[in-house]
């Protein structure tokens, strides 16, 4: 069944007119690159940016009658087959301005559904797609389509009784139903796989951040897989989950997630439900910034935004400053807050700057009791030193020519310290915190 099937509308096209007015609160700047960008991203060829300024939108049109026939101009000029607006419009804005303008209407939410299906590669991520445009449709047969008010009349065409708007509505209102009820059992499923991980004690990290931050990329370089990674709006859609090897030899799950962007329609949060609530469960959220964008902070907020909004606010999280290698003389690190705690990392995923770092980072988060300790054991600790390794403790070893060992081990100090008293050994008179740990490679 195809969404454009409901709507006799002006047929659309690549050629467009981009939308863009400035309001105030907003970046006007900001904001117009990263629709010049969403617009291509869905494969528009853009001939002019048309912009302007309002108080508050209009009603009717939104923009203003005077706005509306100067676009309605430089689509009669220039042949332009789309209107691409940078804004999220109402049902009746939008045939109010194809109206008027002569061509398609496309607003913000539906450039982002239309990306979204043509990033789309699995049959979930198709499936919440599919669904988010079906229900970003049903306000759009509402009202404002007079075709749709009666049956088409003629032989053959004539309806049992119920108006076409009707029976638009029906086929929608149904193939929502059952898209929900197949998201649904994906929900169950990976609710199921969150669980077992939970029993076993494996903790989730999830990656999350603005869309081309480098997510992927990311993913890829700590897991050793080959996900799709494209520096491109919106390249993965679909939540790819990985083992994650940590310093500490703790097992441990890393997710990589679908990117946010500023105003995500929520109809597509809704529809990803499924896909986003990987976030809110993990233990640990790795939240992955372009360290390259001049608009990074105001894109951490807006990712923080949508965190709030899936319910996964109050997750721990870390920041992840990537792509360190396109700024010059900024070098991989690990800053610690007050307590001590991994707060933010920079690093480079493509050259894997900083990345054995974060993994130390991840881990202590992770498990914040555990500490690194040096301990010297005498030939006749072997018990010891095999109990050390049952409970994947030992990060290195290095044998001494008397027989002794040199161990280097990460554990919470009071269980090595038993350890210790328990095979006779002298434990080591300190833990050695965190913010001591060598943190460039």
């Amino acid at each position: 069944m195809s969404v454009q099937s409901f709507l006799e509308r002006p047929p659309s096209g690549q050629r467009a007119v981009l939308v863009h007015l400035e309001f105030p609160r907003t970046d006007f700047e900001s904001d117009r690159r990263e629709f010049e960008e969403l617009a291509r991203s869905a494969g528009a060829e853009i001939h002019v940016v048309v912009g302007g300024s309002r108080v508050k939108p209009d009603a009717g049109l939104f923009i203003g009658s005077g706005k509306a026939d100067e676009i309605a101009g430089i689509v009669a000029a220039a042949e332009i087959e789309l209107a691409i607006f940078n804004h999220d419009l109402s049902p009746s804005q939008e045939r109010n301005l194809e109206r008027i303008i002569k061509c398609r209407v496309l607003d913000r939410a539906g450039l982002i559904l239309d990306i979204f299906a043509k990033r789309a590669r699995s049959h979930e991520g198709k499936l919440q797609v599919e669904l988010a445009q079906l229900q970003h449709l049903a306000t759009r047969l509402v009202r404002g389509w007079t075709h749709l008010e009666r049956q088409k009349g003629g032989i053959g065409l004539r309806g049992p009784g119920e108006s076409q708007l009707e029976t638009d509505r029906r086929l929608v209102r149904d193939r929502i139903t059952t898209l929900k009820r197949h998201l649904d059992d994906v929900r169950r499923r990976r609710a199921q796989s969150r669980a077992s991980r939970k029993r076993n004690e494996v903790p989730a990290v999830s990656i999350v951040g603005y869309t081309n931050a480098g997510k992927s990329t990311l993913f890829n370089a700590m897991t050793g897989d080959d996900t799709y990674a494209s520096s491109q709006l919106f390249a993965t859609l679909d939540t790819t989950v990985r083992k994650l090897a940590l310093p500490n030899g703790e097992p441990a799950v890393l997710a990589d997630t679908v990117g946010f962007v500023r105003d995500l329609p929520h109809d597509l949060i809704a529809a990803f439900r499924a896909t986003l609530e990987e976030s809110r469960d993990a233990d640990l959220l790795l939240h992955v910034v372009d360290s390259a964008d001049p608009e990074r902070i105001a894109r951490i907020e807006q990712v923080a935004e949508v965190l709030r909004e899936v319910g996964a606010g109050d997750v721990p999280c870390m920041l992840v400053f990537n792509k360190i290698d396109l700024r010059e003389a900024e070098p991989a690190r690990v800053e610690l807050d007050e307590q001590g705690f991994a707060q933010r990392a920079f690093v480079s995923a493509r050259t894997g700057e900083g990345l054995e770092a974060l993994r130390e980072a991840i881990a202590h988060r992770l498990r914040p009791d555990e500490t690194v300790h040096e301990l010297v054991l005498p030939p006749n600790a072997a018990r010891l030193r095999a109990q050390l390794f049952e409970h994947r403790a030992v990060r290195d070893e290095r044998l001494e020519e008397d027989g002794s060992s040199h161990l280097r081990v990460v554990m919470p100090y009071e269980r090595l310290r038993g350890l210790c008293a328990a095979a006779g050994v002298t434990p080591p008179p300190s833990p050695k915190a965190f913010e001591e740990w060598e943190r460039h490679p």
